[in-house]
């Protein structure tokens, strides 16, 4: 790690103990902006350090990947404070001539407003349209200057409907593995060498539940949502089956 990377990391938790503090001091509710799985991570690093602040994260869907970080227990506070997150609905203005446009089309477009990362969280990808989380701050900016994704002229409404917001529909994969360890799931599920899902684990890019793991050789449990950045995450489902031969047969929802 380079000493530019590790004044970065102390940098942010730095951020974290300084919100934490102001809380708890202040008696107030103190909120990061949305925290990517590596910058959550270092918030579990810090995690006990932090408790007496009642930290808590959110990312506007139970299965959110980006989160914002709260500071401040409502039970001691005596009072709630709800996460600023708000869902922008983008959609074509002509349905019939919109192209079809992915995350990075959505991310990009965004990106070329000028807006902080942090203020962005999770998209959520439909057919020809998306729906977003973001801070409740930048909502009325995006809404009057997204005007365009690629091709496709688009406008954006902020949304109370989130049941209308697509579900993304895993690939169901089934393989067949020596053991339910994490480096030789991963090696089949993405189609990796034994060797290239052991980098994964020494690079730092796999997450098991939101937290990082290092340890490759850890046992899967089934219902556990892995991440591997760069490839996309996956969950077991139901219970691995021992095949004639000795293997082990499983099958996983997989999201890419």
């Amino acid at each position: 790690m380079t000493q530019e990377n590790e004044k970065e990391i102390q940098q942010i938790k730095n951020r974290f103990h300084d919100l934490a503090e102001r809380s708890y001091s202040q008696g107030i509710f103190t909120f990061t902006g949305f925290l990517g799985l590596s910058e959550q991570e270092l918030f579990w690093q810090e995690e006990k350090k932090l408790r007496y602040a009642g930290p808590f994260l959110e990312g506007g869907s139970r299965d959110a990947d980006r989160k914002l970080l709260r500071f401040g227990d409502p039970r001691e506070l005596g009072y709630e404070t709800p996460f600023p997150i708000v869902c922008v609905h983008i959609r074509p203005l002509l349905q019939k001539f919109a192209d079809r446009l992915s995350h990075r089309d959505f991310l990009g477009a965004l990106m070329n407003l000028g807006i902080d990362r942090s203020t962005l969280g999770d998209i959520r990808v439909g057919e020809k349209e998306a729906y977003l989380f973001c801070v409740e701050s930048i909502a009325e900016f995006i809404c009057e200057n997204l005007e365009q994704v690629r091709h496709t002229r688009v406008s954006c409404i902020v949304t109370e409907k989130l049941e209308d917001i697509p579900r993304e529909e895993p690939d169901i994969v089934s393989v067949q593995v020596p053991s339910l360890r994490a480096d030789a799931v991963i090696a089949r599920i993405f189609s990796l060498s034994r060797e290239k899902s052991l980098e994964l684990f020494r690079g730092g890019k796999v997450y098991v539940g939101g937290r990082l793991c290092e340890n490759n050789s850890r046992s899967l449990q089934t219902g556990e949502t892995v991440s591997v950045r760069g490839f996309g995450k996956f969950s077991l489902r139901g219970e691995a089956r021992e095949t004639r031969k000795g293997k082990l047969s499983v099958e996983a929802d997989v999201y890419r």
